[in-house]
């Protein structure tokens, strides 16, 4: 049976993929897939490794668990030993509080190097020229990779963000940023952003069992699956569900790793143990069958 019939027919329960047994053979690779691998961001010319460092789990109020787990240090040596394995993908934001612990890292680690992706709440014009300022001092560099406007439920927020986004516009003419987009937490967001010709990149909820999305999987698949065809670029996050799927963590890195529609995907490691079992598993995690 193809991936897609079984997907219309069999596989499906409540709107999830079944978990158990999940069909690992309608998702397996014909090769091995790695953290490592440099994976195009759609049409925004960016290569970044298959996998993005979250620095942000249960991130609010400008901390995070990395950050108040490990500290500056901490952190800045988390990001240096993925770095040193080939993940050169960084994920941030303002509400993670997380810019200064990059800015260490970057005392170790050349920037051209790497590729940073940050999140503001900003929305007037004057609100996000704020932000970027201060956002380049804190991060101590003269250009940011990949801007988003965080966390957008709103399914009107290209127009309540308009002045936001025309700032992001002209920084990325200036060449201030290089990509801009959006992270979605309702279905309405979701669409909106695959009907923007603003968004260059999404930040997007999947994983195999709908949890913590923002609608079933096939309604999902579906959306991601447009943006993918308009030359977007699909960043996957909550692909262990907020950690309510780690006792399937393969099963989830298999079926994200081989959903077309997703470039790369963002997990947020909390230390070096964390990630380098999490390096392991993704190249045995994609070829199961």
């Amino acid at each position: 049976m193809k991936r897609r019939d079984f997907l219309k027919h069999a596989g499906l329960v409540g709107g999830t993929i079944a978990m158990n047994p999940f069909p690992h053979h309608l998702f397996a690779a014909e090769i091995k897939k790695f953290a490592y691998d440099q994976v195009a961001l759609g049409n925004t010319g960016i290569m970044v490794s298959r996998l993005a460092m979250g620095t942000g789990t249960h991130g609010i109020n400008k901390s995070s668990n990395q950050t108040r787990g490990l500290g500056l240090q901490g952190v800045a040596d988390l990001l240096h030993a993925a770095y040193d394995e080939g993940v050169n993908f960084w994920d941030s934001a303002d509400q993670y509080g997380t810019h200064s612990h990059l800015k260490q890292t970057l005392t170790q680690v050349p920037r051209e190097k790497v590729v940073i992706l940050t999140k503001t709440h900003a929305t007037t014009e004057n609100e996000m020229k704020a932000d970027l300022d201060r956002f380049l001092k804190e991060l101590n560099t003269d250009y940011i990779d990949i801007m988003l406007l965080h966390f957008q439920t709103d399914p009107n927020w290209p127009t309540v963000k308009q002045g936001a986004m025309d700032v992001l516009s002209r920084a990325r003419e200036d060449g201030i940023i290089r990509a801009h987009g959006v992270s979605c937490h309702s279905l309405g967001a979701l669409e909106a952003a695959a009907d923007s010709d603003w968004v260059q990149v999404d930040l997007a909820r999947i994983n195999p069992a709908g949890v913590i999305m923002d609608a079933d999987v096939p309604t999902v698949e579906k959306v991601l699956n447009r943006m993918k065809k308009s030359g977007k670029s699909v960043i996957g996050m909550k692909v262990f569900g907020a950690g309510r799927l780690v006792h399937k963590a393969d099963e989830s890195l298999q079926y994200v790793m081989n959903q077309g529609s997703v470039d790369a995907f963002t997990s947020g490691q909390e230390n070096q143990a964390e990630m380098r079992d999490l390096l392991k598993r993704i190249p045995a995690a994609s070829v199961r069958d």
